[in-house]
């Protein structure tokens, strides 16, 4: 195997000890797997990643730490042995430090959360999330119906984008949204698993009069993860997107609450390198 092969078979490894088995991760089989000394191995992590593999390890333990504490009535004492910490005390040492809040304090369900996803040797992105009760909120704008075959929304999304700025529909939603908070959404709505195909929306939160070939859809009051995406679009929200389908929607134990998926792009400058669009997943919080 190559050395990226051989790392990504590693981070497989490590991941599937830390979510599954819970156990210590051991340094013969790294080197087994790497066919050289863990030394050596740890020297070429550090120089392909910028990171060593000491600090990507306590990373993800933080990180699947922050899940366990939103989403289970775990002690903090029993999270803290679970990932391999001597004593509650070191555990919340290294939290506060990680994620600027304690234990205690991240349960709070404003409380924004760090997150670095299980790395993918050729990209890494961390994202800032949060869990947010919105009131119900009506959404008015178009609507097209694309395929999924061979990942082909990933296109025909972006180009609906492109389209609705060009037929002056970008405009007519920016002069009629009164939210608090301006910025446009992107509605993923009903899925045909028979054709493959999703309905998908460009919408904006509005209480004025439903223009003459607009659509409109109402919001129930909700609970949202919300996750933050940095950089230009579309790459920023699609990278997110990925992020989410390998690893968060599938890991994360809340429950799917029956709401639209939805995209949030911010006013200002979509090209920036620092540009805020979100990701707003509808959950069910269990009592």
């Amino acid at each position: 195997m190559e050395w990226n092969e051989k790392l990504q078979v590693i981070i497989d490894y490590a991941e599937n000890h830390l979510q599954r088995k819970e156990e210590v991760i051991d340094s013969e089989k790294i080197s087994k797997i790497a066919e050289c000394s863990f030394g050596f191995f740890q020297k070429v992590f550090s120089y392909m990643n910028g990171i060593s593999f000491a600090e990507y390890i306590r990373s993800r333990k933080l990180t699947l730490a922050g899940y366990d504490l939103k989403s289970t009535d775990l002690k903090v004492i029993d999270i803290s042995y679970k990932y391999g910490y001597d004593s509650p005390t070191s555990f919340t040492k290294a939290f506060q430090l990680f994620h600027g809040v304690s234990p205690r304090e991240a349960r709070n369900p404003n409380v924004i959360l760090k997150v670095v996803p299980k790395m993918q040797i050729l990209e890494r992105h961390e994202y800032s999330w949060k869990l947010e009760q919105k009131e119900s909120f009506r959404l008015v704008g178009k609507s097209i119906v694309v395929s999924c075959e061979n990942n082909l929304h990933f296109k025909k999304i972006p180009e609906f984008w492109n389209e609705c700025q060009r037929n002056g529909i970008f405009a007519k939603l920016i002069s009629i949204d009164t939210a608090t908070q301006k910025g446009i959404f992107g509605l993923f709505g009903a899925y045909d698993e028979q054709l493959n195909e999703i309905e998908y929306s460009i919408m904006a939160i509005s209480d004025r009069e439903l223009p003459q070939g607009f659509t409109e859809i109402n919001i129930p009051t909700a609970t949202w993860a919300i996750f933050d995406c940095r950089g230009s679009v579309p790459q920023a929200i699609q990278k997110g997107w990925q992020y989410l389908n390998e690893e968060w929607l599938v890991k994360y134990p809340f429950k799917h609450a029956q709401c639209p998926e939805v995209e949030w792009y911010s006013n200002g400058n979509v090209y920036d390198s620092n540009y805020l669009s979100q990701i707003w997943i509808p959950i069910i919080e269990e009592e």
